[in-house]
């Protein structure tokens, strides 16, 4: 399910807009790798990744994300459509 980006997110301890989203079906969930870009106070232009996913009906989930080894294609493919999330991403873990 493709999302409009940016779109906002708010902490406690800053807020601003998911700039990029890599997500695609799983078989009982919808993972996520979102790039966060912070706007204003301390944290102005602080980029961010989180990795998190939806549940088949689209709602966010406050769990963590177990991906394995049979997700590679799914994330590579996904990755395709977010240069500077691939870009620090691969920086992050080669």
């Amino acid at each position: 399910m493709a999302r409009k980006v940016p779109r906002p997110f708010k902490y406690e301890w800053g807020s601003g807009s998911i700039v990029e989203e890599a997500c695609w079906m799983g078989e009982h969930m919808e993972p996520a790798i979102q790039l966060m870009r912070y706007e204003g106070g301390d944290h102005d232009g602080h980029e961010a990744v989180r990795f998190c996913f939806y549940n088949v009906k689209g709602a966010w989930q406050r769990h963590p994300l177990m991906l394995g080894p049979e997700d590679v294609p799914q994330i590579r493919e996904a990755l395709k459509s977010t240069p500077r999330l691939r870009e620090i991403l691969k920086d992050m873990f080669g």
